[in-house]
């Protein structure tokens, strides 16, 4: 497998794990009646974990890029 030329900044990084978090929290609402329904459910820790640290990520670059500004 090809590695990236470049590391994922801390941004980018909050990005996905928000993305990762709401689809978790959401999918249950759009999954109702399939099987996958209770494995998304049971996983509702882990998306409100995942969007936490999305936030967190978000909020710590910001503050690096505010920081470099001044």
């Amino acid at each position: 497998m090809a590695q990236p030329k470049r590391q994922l900044r801390t941004l980018e990084r909050g990005i996905l794990c928000l993305v990762i978090g709401v689809a978790v929290l959401l999918g249950p609402r759009f999954l109702q009646g399939t099987r996958w329904f209770e494995m998304v459910a049971g996983a509702y820790l882990v998306g409100w974990f995942a969007l936490v640290l999305g936030i967190a990520l978000i909020v710590v670059e910001l503050v690096k890029l505010g920081r470099k500004r001044e």
